[in-house]
């Protein structure tokens, strides 16, 4: 890239949120899930805190649709609460409503994305990047795992299903053209891309607290 050409947004995300992202998905709750060392109630109480994350970043995406800019992030094809509600009537029952209620860092993690996507474009996408760039990589790769694990077919792990999504990779390569696309100064580069960080340390506080909620101490590197 020749000299002072400026670093696209896509890039300085990609590069300044590696870590935060590689603590978030090496947490001690998914590392031990995906090495087959959870029960089912764990995998039940993950999705119970998907759909209070998911409820609140789907709400703020119906609020944003009208913005000039957040709104060219929307696809309806992203969708994932109708996927989490099925998969907790097929793991709970027709009560699961009843049955679960967000943990505290969940609930944190719900009222930063209710208030940025009510007020702010730039943190609103930055935990829509963060969501669901997120699943259309690795939440692929776990829900064949869940699959394989649980015996489960298409119920109880809709969520990690995109029928709507043909080709996974060239979604997020426009994606990311879009992010670089938008109309931002450097000041909001930065403010967006502390947004992301501040999404995967939410994540990572969640899986956290479901290590600390099902009984297994979080180890220290």
């Amino acid at each position: 890239m020749p000299r002072n050409t400026p670093i696209p947004l896509s890039t300085k995300i990609r590069e300044r949120s590696q870590a935060a992202h590689s603590d978030s998905e090496g947490s001690g709750f998914m590392s031990s899930l995906l090495k087959g060392q959870r029960t089912r109630d764990d995998y039940i109480a993950l999705v119970a805190q998907h759909y209070f994350i998911y409820r609140a970043l789907e709400a703020a995406t119906d609020r944003m649709r009208r913005d000039p800019v957040a709104s060219t992030f929307i696809s309806d094809r992203l969708t994932r609460l109708p996927a989490l509600e099925a998969d907790l009537a097929f793991l709970i029952g027709p009560d699961w409503r009843e049955q679960i209620s967000p943990l505290p860092a969940t609930a944190r993690y719900a009222e930063r994305i209710d208030q940025v996507g009510s007020t702010w474009a730039g943190g609103f996408v930055a935990h829509h990047y963060t969501r669901y760039l997120g699943d259309l990589s690795g939440g692929i790769h776990i829900g064949r795992v869940i699959r394989r694990q649980f015996g489960f077919d298409t119920n109880g792990s809709g969520f990690y299903v995109f029928e709507a999504v043909a080709d996974p990779a060239e979604f997020k390569n426009v994606y990311r053209s879009q992010l670089d696309a938008a109309p931002w100064s450097e000041d909001e580069h930065e403010r967006v891309i502390d947004e992301v960080l501040l999404a995967y340390r939410f994540n990572t506080e969640v899986f956290e607290q479901l290590d600390a909620d099902r009984g297994v101490e979080t180890s220290v590197a």
